[in-house]
């Protein structure tokens, strides 16, 4: 049975959240996007579709492209639905992330959703990862158990003082628990704005970056839609729900840990589609950080 969190969470996408970009039965919001966000390339690479509803970022020789929240955030539910670039994409970062500073400086917060390419015919991986003052290395990598290509999925994330979770089409991919009474590494203090880009990364993302971008399949084309926040919006010097208040669903108890199915669902991905664990890399890492130690399904 779905948990409350869950039902509620499912329940805002479709009724009430606080912030939504678009409802597939009111429409587009009227300068949604301009009011909303800030493009971070020309406009030849940024395009929606007729009705609005879907938005294409394009990657060339000439540009990449992504945009940003004019908004910061502190913790809340974060979703989008997206179509990866189809076919060769080797060496192309399609990203759905959140970090504390626009231009990801030295001492930044960051929770992370990176897609990365691949040639044809393999796989997809997900890399998750989460930075605290600047400081990463908590990688994940997984498989999907779909062709991300060939339509739209949704990946969320949830972010509160207890955990971060990440979602794939509502199923729970990997769960970081807040360990900051033994490591004090965990994005808590400080809000972020929310970002999706598309870009070249050949120097790292595809096999550690023997595989290149072949430009001959240019442009590469990422498709955005639904794009929902339901979150405690930053207001300086602070706002109503800067601390935890249980007044949200997603800072009650139910959030602070996964349902019963959410459970046998996280099981099963970790035991087929888990890539790569950064606290099982004991070459990486000579002392087990902190958080690794804790369960996540406490």
């Amino acid at each position: 049975m779905e948990s409350n969190a869950s039902s509620m969470a499912h329940l805002f996408f479709i009724l009430s959240v606080m912030f939504t970009l678009f409802s597939s039965s009111n429409g587009v919001v009227k300068g949604a996007f301009e009011e909303n966000f800030s493009k971070s390339c020309p406009g030849t690479h940024f395009k929606t579709s007729e009705d609005g509803q879907i938005w294409y970022l394009t990657l060339d020789q000439v540009s990449d492209c992504g945009f940003i929240t004019k908004q910061s955030y502190r913790f809340g539910w974060y979703s989008t639905k997206l179509k990866l670039v189809g076919g060769d994409s080797a060496g192309v970062v399609t990203a759905f992330y959140m970090c504390s500073e626009v231009e990801a400086g030295p001492l930044r917060d960051e929770i992370d959703f990176e897609f990365l390419g691949n040639r044809t015919g393999q796989p997809y991986l997900i890399q998750t990862n989460v930075y605290n003052n600047g400081s990463g290395g908590r990688e994940m990598r997984h498989q999907l158990w779909f062709d991300p290509t060939l339509d739209f999925h949704t990946y969320s994330i949830l972010w509160n003082s207890h955990q971060i979770v990440f979602f794939v089409d509502q199923v729970p991919i990997r769960v970081y628990k807040n360990a900051n009474h033994t490591n004090n590494f965990f994005p808590a203090q400080r809000p972020m704005y929310v970002f999706s880009s598309i870009w070249n990364a050949d120097n790292w993302a595809t096999r550690g970056g023997l595989d290149k971008i072949n430009w001959k399949n240019a442009p590469f084309v990422a498709s955005y839609k639904d794009f929902t926040i339901d979150a405690c919006p930053w207001k300086n010097p602070y706002p109503a729900c800067a601390s935890s208040t249980t007044q949200h669903w997603w800072d009650q108890n139910n959030a602070w840990h996964l349902s019963s199915k959410e459970k046998i669902d996280y099981a099963w991905v970790q035991r087929n589609f888990v890539v790569y664990n950064y606290c099982q890399d004991t070459v990486r890492n000579k002392y087990k950080p902190q958080e690794c130690w804790l369960n996540p399904l406490d």
